[in-house]
């Protein structure tokens, strides 16, 4: 039996959000840019239980870029799909199954772009999604809104809104709210800066390009949940014989959800109604709150135990977060240098602590293969951007050494630790094993490791401004540290220096109570 309209009567019970008929007369209300897994499993997972609640009341029109991979499965299944919920919510394992019903059709922007356009004259028309990733809001000069379609994500933006201010003759309250969700910063006011310059090129009229800027609004967002997509073959065939039923579109995702909206008008608040629906939507003045404990004690955190955890040989997340050492290694990072660090006059060390647990909780995660290798690509960039901040902020606060980011920084200069391929990458050799080092630093690495002992490799590394930023040998008892977490990683093992680390310093705060 497959997922359908007319199979939801015949579902068994395992399922614990079924859509009502109801819900498959609601009118089209956001047109969403994109078929990702994302936006499915985050965007339209929040549509799709407000419209469960009576608040929204709106289903989505999907917009494929091409027509590969066809809408056959949607079309066969009126554009249901399961969502699968699965992990840990506070300490707990969670499966949850949802048949998500917020889809009302897929077109092809390739073969079916009058028909996209089209939506541009329904009065109901009220919300704007993509998520084409970071290569998609790029502006095009050459692009014109009278291709058929126009190449770019911005281009065919601007020719719906055009479209749209045609059919309502300007009517300003027929403006859209545009959320962008691809994960640059500030994406909402950069996609506004290039629909507005498309504009000029294409040379639209003045009262077109006033009604553009100020009858739509253009959100910045943040979005956060890991949704690996489809399911492995044989979770897939176990899931399905669970449930009673096949579905070729069923995804699943972890619990924690969040997406994050910047906007201080009530009209467009009340235009996001899902929002109301669950404390996972936050719309808020500003998401630099939001996003500056995502980039550190999620992001940050990551590229501080990569390394640890690679070298140690963890392949991935979860397997790591089972070892008493490296589960100990995260949390003490976390809770006990990185939240001070964030800390400040919008974020509290405890609201910190606290979105560190949910952090704890997505990393123990059993249902998610999150690789360790795949978390180190552009390592060195990841590291200046994320973590060389918390870093100066805490000598800021403290002068002493972090223990934990100073091992993470041990294991980052020995995973760097590379040689040339005849392709001209670059890899390195741990526990017998090769693997791959993608960072545009690692010819710079080759050369260090190659002319200089160990200790001297810290020195010049630390002090390498052109890498971080900014001279890290200055910084008070750092740069000891690091050689001598390094040396004893060389000799002993990593995961060893950190369990002996750990060992040390529990004696000496034995001592000191």
């Amino acid at each position: 039996m497959q997922l359908s309209k007319e199979t939801l009567s015949k579902l068994n019970g395992t399922v614990q959000s079924v859509p009502t008929d109801a819900l498959f007369a609601l009118p089209e209300k956001v047109l969403q840019f994109g078929t990702g897994v994302l936006l499915r499993g985050l965007p339209d997972y929040f549509i799709d239980k407000a419209n469960k609640k009576g608040i929204f009341n709106g289903r989505v029109v999907i917009v494929k870029s091409t027509d590969s991979g066809g809408t056959d499965a949607y079309e066969v299944q009126d554009g249901l799909f399961t969502h699968c919920i699965s992990g840990i919510r506070q300490q707990k394992i969670t499966e949850e199954y949802i048949i998500n019903a917020s889809v009302s059709r897929v077109l092809s922007a390739k073969s079916q772009w009058q028909q996209i356009l089209d939506c541009a004259s329904n009065p109901e028309m009220e919300i704007i999604i993509s998520n084409t990733t970071e290569v998609g809001i790029v502006l095009v000069e050459e692009d014109k809104i009278s291709n058929n379609p126009p190449v770019s994500f911005p281009g065919k933006l601007l020719a719906f809104l055009h479209e749209r201010y045609k059919a309502f003759n300007g009517d300003v309250n027929k403006g859209m709210v545009i959320v962008p969700t691809e994960l640059i910063t500030d994406n909402g006011t950069k996609l506004q800066a290039i629909v507005m310059e498309l504009a000029h090129l294409n040379n639209l009229d003045y009262a077109f390009i006033d009604w553009l800027e100020n009858a739509n609004t253009f959100c910045n967002s943040l979005v956060d949940r890991i949704v690996p997509g489809k399911l492995p073959v044989a979770q897939q065939k176990a899931t399905e014989a669970k449930l009673g039923f096949t579905d070729e579109l069923m995804i699943m995702s972890e619990p924690y959800s969040l997406w994050a909206i910047e906007t201080s008008n009530p009209k467009v608040k009340e235009v996001l109604s899902f929002a109301k629906a669950d404390e996972g939507v936050v719309i808020t003045n500003d998401i630099n709150k939001q996003r500056e404990l995502k980039l550190r004690l999620l992001n940050g955190t990551h590229t501080f135990s990569c390394g640890i955890a690679f070298l140690s040989g963890f392949e991935t997340v979860k397997e790591a977060m089972e070892n008493k050492t490296m589960g100990l290694y995260v949390y003490d990072l976390m809770h006990h240098e990185i939240a001070p660090c964030v800390s400040n006059e919008k974020i509290s060390v405890l609201e910190a602590r606290e979105f560190s647990s949910n952090v704890l909780d997505r990393f123990r995660n059993p249902f998610i293969d999150h690789k360790w290798i795949s978390i180190t690509l552009n390592y060195s960039h990841k590291m200046r951007m994320r973590n060389i901040p918390l870093l100066l902020k805490h000598f800021e606060q403290d002068l002493y050494v972090p223990g934990s980011m100073a091992l993470g920084f041990a294991a980052y200069i020995l995973f760097m630790k590379c040689e040339p391929s005849e392709s001209g990458t670059y890899y390195g050799e741990a526990n017998g094993v090769v693997y791959p080092i993608q960072d545009e630093h690692a010819g710079y690495f080759h050369q260090v490791w190659k002319t200089n002992k160990p200790s001297d490799v810290v020195k010049k590394t630390l002090a390498n401004e052109q890498i971080f930023g900014h001279d890290l040998s200055e910084l008070p008892g750092f740069s000891f540290a690091v050689s001598s977490y390094l040396k004893a990683m060389m000799e002993e093992g990593v995961l060893n220096t950190v369990k002996n680390y750990q060992l040390n310093r529990d004696k000496v705060e034995s001592n000191e109570a």
